[in-house]
């Protein structure tokens, strides 16, 4: 039974990574395509004002794979393989649920599921380390914001579990609907009380040089303080975590609405389903 569960799951999850990736190729790539030429273009003002002072030009390695391979076929399979990892795990965290979640139907599962997936996996983590386009980063610090990012994410689906498991114990005594009030509280106290405690991009060690709270480019000056180019885009930045989470969102949707029909199917058979004609005699 869980092996054809976690094959229906990774269907589901390969379904919600292609639809996430035309959504993404839509919306979010030319955001992506403007913040790289911000990046080239924030490059070659930087190189003119080492070259007036005298100082050599970092040199940057050749790309290995061109914009067009990247934006199409590079992201249209890494998102389409993570979908496919997502839907694995939500397939194993369903099977989990089973038997554990009173009457709840096969179908509203799979949403209530694919819901927490989009929250702890995401929506959350994305509170505390945002989504960021090319241009936003510094090189030095790409190991530990990886590392304080899969930290987030491994607190927030911890707290979203233990926070599910205290509901389900509160809930004889309470009632479902304080008892998911109080689950509910602890969650954003105890999520609260992590982000509290991780820090901020802005706050890294190899960040101090840049005096900023932020890892985002700010107004580039020269020597003399005048301005030669700009800060980030806001407005770019902005639509471009947008799209992020809606991408994620999409993600999410199809996997739990793709993969509840078909566990409906493996779970409740049709003649289960579908109640025996009642014949009434004359």
């Amino acid at each position: 039974m869980e092996k054809r569960l976690i094959l229906r799951g990774l269907l589901a999850g390969a379904v919600g990574g292609l639809l996430a990736f035309l959504f993404a190729r839509v919306f979010a790539e030319p955001l992506v395509q403007q913040a790289v030429d911000y990046e080239e273009g924030r490059d070659a003002a930087q190189h003119a004002i080492d070259a007036a002072a005298g100082q050599a030009a970092e040199a940057h390695g050749a790309e290995v794979f061109s914009r067009a391979v990247q934006a199409n076929v590079g992201i249209g399979v890494a998102v389409v393989f993570f979908g496919m990892a997502m839907g694995a795990l939500f397939a194993v965290a369903y099977a989990i649920c089973l038997g554990r979640t009173g009457r709840v139907r096969a179908r509203s599962l799979a949403l209530l599921v694919a819901g927490g997936g989009f929250l702890g996996f995401y929506l959350v983590p994305f509170l505390k380390y945002p989504a960021n386009p090319p241009a936003i980063g510094h090189e030095e610090t790409i190991q530990l914001r990886s590392s304080l990012y899969l930290v987030m994410v491994g607190a927030s689906v911890l707290i979203l579990i233990l926070s599910v498991w205290l509901g389900r114990r509160l809930q004889a005594r309470f009632g479902t609907w304080n008892a998911t009030l109080i689950a509910g509280g602890v969650f954003v106290v105890a999520i609260g009380v992590v982000m509290f405690v991780l820090p901020s991009y802005g706050e890294l060690a190899a960040n101090q040089q840049y005096h900023s709270a932020t890892e985002t480019p700010g107004p580039l000056t020269n020597a003399a303080g005048t301005i030669v180019f700009p800060g980030f885009p806001a407005d770019l930045l902005f639509g471009f975590r947008l799209y992020s989470i809606g991408a994620q969102l999409i993600l999410w949707a199809a996997i739990g609405l793709v993969f509840g029909p078909l566990a409906e199917r493996l779970l409740e058979p049709r003649a289960a389903r579908v109640p025996e004609p009642v014949s009434v005699s004359g």
